[in-house]
């Protein structure tokens, strides 16, 4: 119970830090934080709680990720559907606090977006289904890889949480003009729920795309990180 009240706290810090600073902080008048603060912020969501609960519950935050490692010969399959549960709704709370707060200023629309996750004319830079599908696809795969070969026991001790968040950044860096960057199903259906029609419609996506890169993240690591020679 202790390591399911983790991944809840950590995966609403992770949405409260990344979805709330695209919501409240990107496009502030003047001061904005723009693409790249939130790149960052997400990215912090996740080296501060890798430091916090990494030793509780292994700071996974994300059902691609426990899926991953799960595949990835790191995480027992009994625990999978626990996991999967306690961040999904750590994303809804978060999600719903998110809401409250936003919705304290003049003119706010939850379904203009919401830091929803889409694709076509819902995507930031119109990209396509499948230009969506890739990305999310690629991005989650070289984050299992980077997760894996972080947390490798033969890695140098106590950087993991480091890299990991830096490569999140990345990903967000690269992904936020085509899907609003996923690579996380907890991450996507918190603020879906709230912005409703065509952010529920398409968050199939941001849960099919993941788990499929996670678990081609998982396969690669287990062969360039394989011990035999």
């Amino acid at each position: 119970m202790k390591a399911l009240g983790a991944e809840f706290l950590g995966t609403f810090w992770l949405i409260l830090g990344g979805c709330g600073s695209a919501v409240l902080a990107a496009a502030f008048p003047d001061v904005g934080i723009g693409l790249h603060g939130v790149s960052l912020a997400f990215g912090l969501t996740v080296l501060t709680m890798a430091f916090a609960i990494g030793h509780i519950s292994g700071c996974h935050l994300n059902p691609a990720v426990s899926i991953g490692l799960w595949a990835g010969g790191r995480f027992p399959a009994s625990q999978l559907l626990p996991y999967i549960v306690a961040q999904v709704i750590g994303g809804l709370c978060a999600g719903g606090v998110l809401y409250i707060i936003a919705s304290g200023a003049a003119g706010f629309d939850a379904s203009a977006g919401f830091a929803s996750n889409g694709y076509g004319a819902h995507s930031p830079g119109q990209y396509s289904l499948l230009a969506a599908l890739v990305t999310e696809v690629v991005m989650t795969m070289f984050f299992l890889i980077v997760i894996l070969g972080a947390t490798d026991k033969r890695a140098p001790a106590g950087f993991a949480p480091i890299a990991i968040g830096l490569a999140l950044t990345l990903i967000h860096l690269i992904s936020i003009p085509v899907t609003n960057t996923s690579v996380n199903p907890a991450r996507s259906t918190g603020v879906a729920l709230f912005a409703g029609g065509w952010a529920i419609q398409q968050l199939w996506l941001f849960w099919v795309a993941p788990i499929v890169g996670a678990l081609l993240g998982a396969l690669a690591y287990r062969w360039i990180g394989s011990e035999d020679r």
